[in-house]
């Protein structure tokens, strides 16, 4: 029975070190969590991840900007792939919570980077909470690029609560707002509504998304503009 018992504890205790690390599948970092409907993916497995299509996809947004804007930047993966664009449209001012953003955008001449502070989440690579909320609410943006977990319908939902308070606060800040995902996020659904996609001056994806869906999408009167036409 002793032994036994003893068995049974090296058991749980390596059933406890497989779940402080997170499910890993090959080729995956500890703590790589992948997307499901209640968590959101670790910063790192979202970078991985169709990681050409939202290349395209920020350079096909990063067609919105025009020299001397305001332009917001989330924490998303996607939203980091639009850096190397803010570049070449500058002089800009750029706002942002996504410390990717702002690493890569700090010192670039003709960028005036406003790096949203608050607490830092090395899950999300970024800056949320009260802090980060009250800077946004003070500024104002021409133009705003977000990201989003998951589509259903025409409706955005993200797993988590504070970045979808920053994310709310973005949207609030700007004259005008894209939304950058990528064909696997739609046909999903997560804890938190986001917004309806109405709310954003378009939708950009790419044609991966399926014809059946885009259009249900241009019916109900949302603008989709896909990677391959920029």
């Amino acid at each position: 029975m002793v032994g036994e018992r003893r068995r049974e504890r090296r058991r749980g205790k390596r059933r406890s070190r497989r779940c402080a690390v997170g499910a890993q599948g090959p080729g995956e970092q500890p703590g790589a969590i992948e997307v499901g409907g209640q968590f959101e993916s670790d910063f790192r497995y979202r970078a991985r991840v169709a990681a050409e299509e939202k290349q395209a996809i920020a350079r096909r947004a990063a067609g919105f900007i025009e020299k001397r804007m305001i332009v917001m930047v989330d924490d998303g993966s996607t939203s980091q792939m639009i850096t190397p664009h803010l570049v070449e449209c500058r002089p800009l001012t750029v706002i942002t919570n996504n410390l990717a953003v702002i690493v890569e955008l700090s010192g670039q001449p003709g960028i005036e980077l406003i790096a949203l502070g608050g607490s830092f989440s090395k899950k999300f690579n970024g800056f949320f909470g009260v802090l980060t909320e009250k800077s946004i609410a003070e500024l104002r943006a021409d133009i705003a690029f977000l990201s989003s977990s998951a589509i259903d319908g025409r409706t955005a939902f993200h797993q988590d609560q504070e970045v979808l308070e920053v994310k709310r606060g973005m949207i609030a800040s700007s004259a005008s707002r894209y939304l950058m995902v990528d064909h696997r996020k739609f046909g999903r659904t997560a804890l938190h509504r986001l917004a309806d996609l109405d709310v954003f001056d378009g939708v950009v994806t790419s044609a991966a998304l399926p014809q059946e869906r885009a259009d249900a999408l241009r019916q109900d009167g949302i603008k989709l503009y896909f990677a391959e036409e920029g």
